[in-house]
């Protein structure tokens, strides 16, 4: 495509093609509608058009430049305007950000119908065409602005007259496509999450697709906007992008197609080197050195930095990722990758994550097309220089040690540790490995993520606790899985499933027999012919029924401390429907009841949620909601470990459960302590300081400990207001 001649005194007008400019209306309709400030303009006067002219401006029609009543012509100066432009209020001041002091005014510049508002500072912007800038604007040192009449500013929509094939997608869980959706300003992690699962539903992917293309004006000649107080300095090209208020943007190569969020709460920088195409930015986020993303969504208080590379991808609110590569994956909120040799492939990521430094979660080469998957609950954390095979799937708070792992895996035991034993050719599952080995790193992420989500308005309901609905239904699963796992070594006559558990349960009970003399092995888990085998497998099973009874009566303890027996008689033991232990899934960080979960697609499906904002409601609805449902999970997982019935819930046995559960945090406590204090006690972590004393000044003394202190402060606080059931 070559540059065409056009005469001058046409540049700046027309940017709506004359097919698609509604009958009756101008090319400034749509223009007038976006206006940041309301200003009254006026046409130029003659002795105000020689002094811009003596001034070094030009313009070929300067009647087509308005301004208001308090316009100063000495502050433009050597600017070229084209088109109709219109300049905001003025006055004689500097602004002054972070060390940088400009006039405000506009100075050696091109400007091409576009509006710029009162006092702001435009200095050295080669070419800016069809912008509207808010009030107290710097730019500064800007080779290119410019806007498309069919600007999207990173949605996944059409505009009059577009091909199907620009619309643009995001190719999120399978680089093949086939979980694709359309990305839009304010999607949210639940949202994706629904519209990549589900896939064979047609009628639901309709409407997914109608939502999304209907919050939208198909109409072309819509602007491009900077925010009030947004900044803008030594940067390349930013072409059909929509930015916020008190944004910071500096040495950018390019920002196209991007709506960037920003407001002065929640205010989002963007750094040197970065590229960002087809994408959209929520609040608060930070985006620095070298980073590349294409065809994206970054969440609100996420970060990007140091090279980072993220393509065809959606990465969850108050999330970092850093020098590492990120592709086709759908990752949900408290997300962490770092170092620059981590990659992470098509994959659903449910948050609350690490990935290692070396950790290749991708690359679908070895397998027979590029079309492979990897599920992981939230908790995952794939350690140094793991390298996993599509298709696989992990259970929450998964562990995986170093190690290349040749076959696809399904790990169903949450909290397990995952090894390769290449010595003796097997795998290792060693179940709830955090609780018995690493409860202090454990613990710490339930005040991590708390203290990192700082989201505003929090009306969606993250779930970062440890213990939750989801997590003590997987502990519920591999209870059984354990049970029948041993049920089948030391039984391998009974063919009934549920008569080997029952053995296997048993057995586990007696601590006369001894599991070490036999090699407990899990079925269907790792697709090979070698072993997959269970270590400490008392010592997990029980710590996994340790803590859902400790799920339930810290829940238990939490209703108590504000209501009494009689209105727990009156919500919970008279009504039936609380009684069973119910399904959860978690939908971008939020936990559903599978029954309000197949409730809300019902309601898509159907037109009765007929937009997104209306599903978006119903997410806030249910999240209200939810302490009371999982009030509910926990008093029936409470009864189904305890093996007791409804109609046992007396206050004393209540008293009981709570009792025993300020012996459990105790003991959490302990834990968290022991498994700290092992740092200062290996040999090996003392030989890089001189003395215990110097130790203390580089990591801090073990009393002095933050997170330790304040989970004794905690547990203190627990203990002294257990609350006397009458």
């Amino acid at each position: 495509m070559t540059p065409t001649r056009k005469p001058l005194d046409t540049l700046g007008y027309h940017f709506i093609p004359s097919e698609y400019l509604p009958e009756g209306k101008d090319e400034y309709d749509l223009r007038d509608r976006q206006q940041l400030t309301r200003y009254t303009y006026r046409q130029l006067g003659a002795a105000e058009i020689e002094l811009l002219i003596h001034n070094g401006n030009y313009s070929p029609n300067w009647m087509d430049v308005w301004v208001t009543d308090r316009f100063i012509p000495e502050q433009i100066q050597q600017t070229k305007f084209y088109g109709r432009v219109r300049i905001g209020d003025m006055e004689t001041s500097f602004l002054d950000y972070r060390d940088l002091h400009l006039p405000t005014g506009i100075y050696n510049s091109v400007v091409v119908s576009s509006d710029i508002g009162g006092y702001s500072a435009i200095h050295n912007v080669h070419y800016m065409a069809h912008f509207i800038l808010g009030d107290e604007v710097v730019l500064f040192n800007i080779n290119e602005m410019e806007t498309s009449s069919n600007a999207k500013f990173g949605n996944g929509i059409l505009k009059e007259g577009d091909p199907e094939s620009s619309l643009i997608a995001l190719e999120l869980c399978n680089e093949n496509g086939g979980r694709a959706v359309l990305p839009f300003d304010g999607m949210q992690a639940s949202d994706v999450y629904l519209w990549t699962r589900n896939r064979h539903d047609g009628q639901l992917q309709k409407r997914f697709r109608e939502m999304t293309l209907a919050r939208f004006d198909t109409r072309r000649g819509y602007y491009s906007t900077i925010g009030h107080r947004t900044v803008v300095k030594n940067s390349d090209t930013l072409k059909d992008v929509r930015i916020g208020t008190d944004a910071y943007i500096k040495g950018v190569n390019k920002l196209k197609n991007v709506t960037v969020n920003s407001i002065a709460g929640a205010y989002t920088q963007i750094g040197e080197g970065c590229e960002l195409v087809n994408g959209i930015v929520g609040h608060g986020c930070r985006i620095f050195y070298g980073v590349k993303a294409v065809r994206f969504i970054l969440s609100a208080f996420s970060q990007l930095k140091y090279g980072a590379r993220l393509i065809n991808s959606f990465l969850g609110d108050n999330s970092t990722i850093s020098c590492c590569e990120v592709l086709n994956s759908l990752i949900f909120p408290a997300h962490e990758q770092h170092h620059n040799n981590s990659f992470l492939c098509a994959a659903l990521v449910m948050g609350q994550s690490n990935m290692a430094a070396g950790a290749t979660v991708g690359s679908n080469h070895n397998s027979r097309a590029a079309d492979g998957e990897i599920v992981a609950g939230r908790g995952f954390w794939p350690g140094l220089c793991v390298s996993l095979k599509h298709n696989s799937r992990f259970a929450s708070y998964t562990l995986i040690a170093k190690g290349d792992f040749m076959h696809e895996l399904d790990i169903r035991l949450p909290f397990a540790m995952v090894s390769n034993d290449v010595t003796n050719d097997r795998l290792v599952v060693l179940p709830a490995y955090w609780f018995l080995y690493n409860m202090y790193a454990l613990m710490r992420n339930n005040t991590k993520f708390l203290n990192r989500d700082r989201r505003s308005l929090k009306n969606q309901y993250f779930e970062y606790a440890v213990l939750a609905p989801d997590t003590v239904n997987e502990m519920f699963v591999a209870l059984r899985e354990i049970e029948i796992a041993v049920g089948n070594v030391f039984c391998p006559e009974i063919a009934d499933t549920n008569a080997c558990a029952q053995r296997g349960r048993e057995i586990l009970a007696d601590e006369g027999v001894d599991l070490h003399t036999r090699e407990i092995t899990l079925a269907a888990v790792e697709n090979s012919k070698r072993r997959v085998v269970l270590i400490k497998v008392r010592e997990g099973y029980h710590v996994y029924r340790r803590m859902i009874a400790y799920y339930g009566a810290t829940q238990l303890k939490s209703y108590f401390d504000t209501h009494t027996f009689a209105q727990f008689k009156e919500e919970y033991l008279g009504n039936q429907a609380r009684g069973q232990r119910e399904l959860f899934e978690d939908v971008g960080g939020q936990l559903f009841r599978t029954h309000d979960l197949r409730a809300l697609l019902d309601d898509i499906r159907s037109g009765t949620l007929n937009d997104w904002d209306a599903v978006h409601q119903c997410y806030h609805r249910l999240s209200s909601d939810y302490p009371s449902r999982k009030l509910g999970h926990a008093l029936a997982s409470l009864l189904e470990i305890t093996g007791t019935q409804r109609s046992e819930l007396t206050p004393a046995f209540i008293q009981q459960v709570i009792d025993e559960s300020v012996v459990t945090k105790r003991w959490i406590c302990e834990e968290i302590h022991k498994t700290r204090a092992k740092d200062y006690q290996n040999r090996f972590r003392q030989m890089v300081y001189e003395n215990e004393a110097e130790r203390d000044a580089v990591v801090g003394s073990l009393p002095a400990n933050n997170f330790i202190r304040q989970q004794q402060a905690e547990y203190e606080q627990y203990a002294a207001s257990v609350p006397k059931i009458r």
